[in-house]
């Protein structure tokens, strides 16, 4: 298990830096979209690629996906909600500016929860456990598996000279106006906001996919503690 993060760990490097070079567009997408393929599960895009998020569904039933372990900010359902919300925001959102998937089909009421944002800033221990009880597990699955092949479809759709844009700022004004982020949070609009579309390519759909998959795999070996 380890040598597969060393390797993604090691192609992430060079993702960053054919990222700015873009001399090899064809190459860089499929690189990204290997990266991306290995944070998600192996059900989004049959690549034969290990994948970290596997890892943390197998043998994880409801209750260690909602358990909230002590010392712990997050459970698995939150950390799994949390990533496929930054995903959706900021591939759909910013990259693609079209709507998200969140926002189509009534997800909200299928994930069985209110809250619009992604969890940054805003949510205190007991927001967190209400959201890891409350979330139907089946559908967020679901809801992570779309987000993860509409960011391989707009991902697929960039041409070479978008990588060096700038996110239009209108497309981060939106995420204001929908609830996707709130005012608590609008650090993370600046953030966004001083990326290229090539800087949002690693953090939020592929670095920040795995550092949380590593946490989540912290937070389900200690929940099996707890019931030993």
């Amino acid at each position: 298990m380890e040598l597969n993060r060393k390797h993604w760990n090691e192609q992430q490097k060079i993702l960053r830096q054919v990222l700015t070079k873009s001399t090899d567009h064809e190459g860089t997408i499929e690189l990204f979209l290997r990266q991306h393929a290995m944070v998600h599960r192996a059900e989004m895009f049959q690549m034969g690629l290990h994948s970290f998020a596997d890892e943390v569904w197998q043998d994880a039933n409801e209750e260690i996906v909602r358990c909230v372990p002590p010392r712990f900010e997050h459970s698995i359902a939150w950390i799994i909600w949390h990533l496929a919300r930054i995903e959706d925001m900021t591939m759909n959102g910013l990259l693609a500016g079209q709507s998200q998937i969140f926002h189509r089909d009534d997800w909200p009421a299928r994930l069985n929860i209110t809250i619009q944002h992604s969890g940054n800033v805003v949510m205190d221990d007991a927001d967190v456990t209400q959201l890891s009880q409350a979330i139907d597990v089946d559908a967020l699955k679901a809801y992570r598996l779309a987000v993860g092949r509409s960011t391989r479809e707009a991902v697929n759709s960039l041409r070479p000279e978008e990588f060096k844009q700038k996110v239009d700022p209108a497309r981060l004004q939106k995420l204001l106006e929908n609830g996707s982020v709130v005012e608590e949070a609008s650090d993370l609009l600046a953030y966004w906001g001083n990326l290229t579309k090539a800087g949002l390519l690693l953090m939020p759909p592929t670095r920040h996919n795995f550092i949380h998959l590593n946490e989540a795999l912290r937070v389900k070996k200690k929940c099996y503690g707890l019931r030993s």
